[in-house]
């Protein structure tokens, strides 16, 4: 039975719940591993079409638990890189979900929560969440992190808030690109998730999972010749697939695909 991390299903769309709100959610091993855990067996499910990363209480998640940071003070080089690799691993499982993955951030978004929203592939945040690169601060650095981040705001925004751990609202995040969207309230946070996640799902769940791959797989090419094999093999499997021909021959014929419900 998870201590920290539940999820459950409703039509389609997977809530993946942290549940620490007297600790605005700040995560440790446990909830690292349950998280872990959680985006690899909703993101084999065929009944999950759209996973939601949320958070009880008033934030989305403040970064590392004190009581954690209190126990890596004592810790080996060797012991901060099995620790650092498990957090490494979480953040891979929700960057490489088959299923699309949205972050629902409100309240606190601070350090590792960071990290989080910008692993997903898209998040909407509440115009008065507090954002912030906390590591300088402690004399760290955001590095597990960093790869996210940075795929999403760019170096230009990352050098600025990782070096100088400024806090920023909502329209920032917006602006520099950490966030998809930002609304006035929770209220309209689940609306625009219902909307997306609407919309998300009259795609073919097939080509989506085949459509995030592919963007990883073209921006860690090295070349132009490896994109263009790259994207050129991709075309080719999903026009042959069994979704990719249903989906053709609906567009062609005036009907709906298979994966919609009618």
């Amino acid at each position: 039975m998870p201590e920290f991390v539940r999820h459950s299903i409703d039509n389609g769309i997977a809530a993946v719940v942290i549940d620490r709100p007297d600790l605005h959610n700040a995560f440790n091993e446990v909830v690292i591993a349950e998280l872990t855990f959680a985006m690899r067996e909703l993101g084999e499910r065929d009944d999950v079409r759209v996973v939601v990363l949320r958070s009880e209480g008033k934030s989305f998640c403040a970064g590392a638990d004190i009581h954690w940071m209190k126990r890596m003070v004592d810790y080996s080089v060797e012991e901060n890189i099995a620790d650092a690799t498990e957090m490494a691993g979480m953040l891979r499982a929700i960057r490489e979900c088959p299923k699309p993955v949205i972050a629902r951030v409100h309240g606190a978004c601070i350090g590792g929560g960071v990290g989080l929203a910008a692993a997903c592939d898209l998040a909407v945040a509440v115009k008065d969440a507090v954002f912030c690169l906390s590591e300088v601060k402690l004399g760290i650095l955001p590095a597990v992190i960093s790869p996210y981040v940075l795929e999403k705001i760019g170096p230009g925004h990352m050098r600025r808030y990782a070096v100088t751990a400024e806090r920023f609202d909502g329209e920032e995040a917006k602006r520099i690109g950490l966030v998809s969207d930002c609304v006035e309230d929770e209220t309209a946070l689940d609306t625009w998730i219902a909307k997306v996640a609407k919309i998300t799902m009259g795609n073919g769940p097939e080509a989506v999972a085949a459509c995030k791959r592919v963007l990883q797989e073209v921006s860690a090419a090295p070349n132009w010749d490896d994109k263009q094999r790259i994207t050129v093999q991709y075309i080719a499997e999903r026009r042959v697939s069994a979704e990719g021909q249903d989906g053709l021959k609906a567009f062609l014929e005036k009907r709906k695909p298979g994966w919609v419900a009618s």
